[in-house]
């Protein structure tokens, strides 16, 4: 298979093989899905070919993303990605509590739905700060 890139497909692909490989593999442990790793290895091997030498480095005879990629703001759009996905799974949660609701979904139940805009709009206004957990 064959597939045609300009260098900033070829970059942009490059961060979502990253954030794909991150989602599936940053909290396996040992047990990694070692087929995402190799294709994200196969991936940014590429990059010394296309003028990105400074996207990867080397450990033996391995290839992977280098600090300078890592830290040139893939982590903070996975955790901007993570922030909004915490807030959002936390609101409904919150709200399926409050209205002792597990089965609807929230576009049928539109006191679900408010309930659930209540809390985003709290944790939009204040994060976590005014949250309390009880025993």
């Amino acid at each position: 298979m064959n597939i045609e890139l300009t260098e900033k497909e070829f970059r942009r692909l490059l961060d979502l093989v990253y954030v794909g490989n991150w989602v599936l593999n940053s909290t396996r442990g040992e047990d990694r899905f070692e087929d995402y790793d190799l294709l994200q290895e196969k991936m940014f091997s590429l990059c010394a070919q296309h003028g990105m030498h400074a996207l990867v480095s080397r450990w033996y005879g391995h290839v992977f993303p280098s600090q300078a990629y890592e830290f040139g703001g893939i982590h903070e759009a996975i955790a901007d990605y993570e922030d909004a996905v915490f807030f959002d799974i936390l609101a409904e949660e919150l709200a399926r509590r409050d209205l002792e609701n597990s089965e609807t979904i929230p576009e049928d139940d539109p006191e679900l739905a408010a309930r659930i805009e209540s809390y985003l709009d709290e944790f939009e206004r204040n994060g976590i700060d005014n949250l309390i957990v009880e025993n």
